[in-house]
This record gives structure tokens, C-alpha cells and sequence, in this order.
């Protein structure tokens, strides 16, 4: 493991900050300095500012998000934060992101290189929304989101579309573009009014109400490392 992706597993700093701690030469690793791309073993010993850096236990949790709560650790403007709903150690921070109004299933973790893969769209981790939106949309706006839409940067890839009533939709995307699912939804004529992520990665808010939250079991970290080739 790179030693700012150790760093931020243990809670020291993000990855960002611990790049600056390790050009200050502020860290050690075994005594000697540590270099940005120093990669660190189990049996090594990593210090701060002289001070012994301890391994955290790994952390995974499933969050049924509320609306009103921003996904970030912290909020300049004093808004609720998902972290804050998961308050205890090990700290964990969001995969990826959603947005204050939008409902739905989050992962937070502190396994830095399990939460990279899976935001990364590289790997076309599935996510499952329910989308209440203005006007019924038709076949043919469906066959428009299942082949791709054009937006402003690009042709979107094909999404699993389906009508669950009137003015309910059901998309699956692979991809995680910045409001994919409202601009899609937009561009065939049919704006969200409401947005919920009933799934990621196939874990499901069964037993979950809005602002609930559960430790993922092994084998569901299994299947999710799994997914994103995480040896």
C-alpha cells in the first residue's frame, strides 16, 4: 500500500494532505524518511512527526441517506453531513457522492483503495435509481436512455430504463458522471422531481429507513472487492 493511501486508512490525513506531510518530511517509515512513493508492508512502523501511526480496523458501512444531508465530511455552511450520522471509530468517509436532495443507498468506509475502484468509472460499479418525474415518460423516451443520450459532455453509455408507474422511472447505470441521472432525464424531456438510489453495487436498504445505517457482513466486502478486482 503507498504510503498516503496509509495514511488516510489510518485517519491521519486525506490522501491529499498526507502527499504534503510526506514532502515535509514529516513521516518516517522504519526511521527513514518517507518518499511519495514509498509503499508500506504489514510489518512496517510509520511515524508522524516522531509519532508511531497505528493501523486502523477496517470499516464498511451501508447508509440509508436522508434528503437534506450533504456527502462530504465536513460542510463550510454548516449543513448535516452523512458523516456525522455515522458518528464512531474508525472514522469512514463516503464512496463517491450524492446529491443533498437525493435519497438513497451510500457506502462509507475507511479502505481507501476498495472505495477508489469503486468510484472510479472504470470499473462500471451498478447503481440502481427510482426517479419521480415531471410529465409520464413514453417508449420512446425509454429507448432514448437505453441506448444513450447526448449531453453536454458526451453520449451517455446505455442504462437499463423501465417505467415503474406514472411519472416513475427505474434507471441502472454503470457510470457516474456529476447529475447524470437528472440531466438524462431532463434531455428526454421528463425533469426529476424527486431522486432515490435504491441500490449499489447490489447491496439493497432492506431493513433500512432513512437515516439508518448498518456494518456491511464479509462476504458482502467480499463480493464488493470482487467487483473491483480489490485482491
Amino acid at each position: 500500500m503507498r504510503l498516503n493511501a496509509f495514511l488516510a486508512r489510518a485517519g491521519v490525513a486525506s490522501r491529499r494532505r498526507a502527499d504534503e506531510l510526506i514532502k515535509a518530511g514529516r513521516v518516517t517509515v522504519n526511521g527513514e524518511p518517507g518518499q511519495l512513493n514509498t509503499v508500506v508492508g504489514a510489518h512496517d512502523r510509520v511515524a508522524v512527526d516522531g509519532e508511531e501511526v497505528t493501523r486502523q480496523r477496517l470499516r464498511y458501512v451501508l447508509l440509508h441517506k436522508p434528503a437534506g444531508v450533504v456527502t462530504t465530511a465536513r460542510d463550510p455552511a454548516g449543513r448535516p453531513t452523512v458523516v456525522e450520522l455515522v458518528e464512531s471509530e474508525p472514522r469512514v468517509v463516503p464512496v463517491g457522492r450524492l446529491d443533498v436532495d437525493t435519497t438513497g443507498a451510500l457506502l462509507l468506509m475507511n479502505d481507501g483503495q476498495l472505495a477508489h475502484r469503486l468510484a472510479h468509472p472504470r470499473y462500471g460499479v451498478e447503481k440502481t435509481y427510482v426517479a419521480e418525474v415531471e410529465g409520464d415518460p413514453d417508449e420512446d423516451s425509454l429507448r432514448r436512455l437505453r441506448e444513450g443520450v447526448e449531453l453536454e459532455d458526451g453520449l451517455t453509455a446505455p442504462a437499463l430504463a423501465r417505467r415503474l408507474d406514472r411519472g416513475r422511472v427505474e434507471l441502472v447505470l454503470h457510470e457516474g458522471r456529476k447529475h447524470q441521472v437528472k440531466r438524462m432525464l431532463s434531455a428526454v424531456g421528463h425533469p426529476v422531481v424527486r431522486l432515490h438510489r435504491s441500490a449499489y453495487a447490489g447491496l439493497t436498504l432492506d431493513g433500512l429507513e432513512s437515516g439508518e445505517w448498518r456494518e456491511l457482513g464479509p462476504s458482502e466486502v467480499e463480493r464488493l472487492q470482487h467487483a473491483v478486482n480489490v485482491p
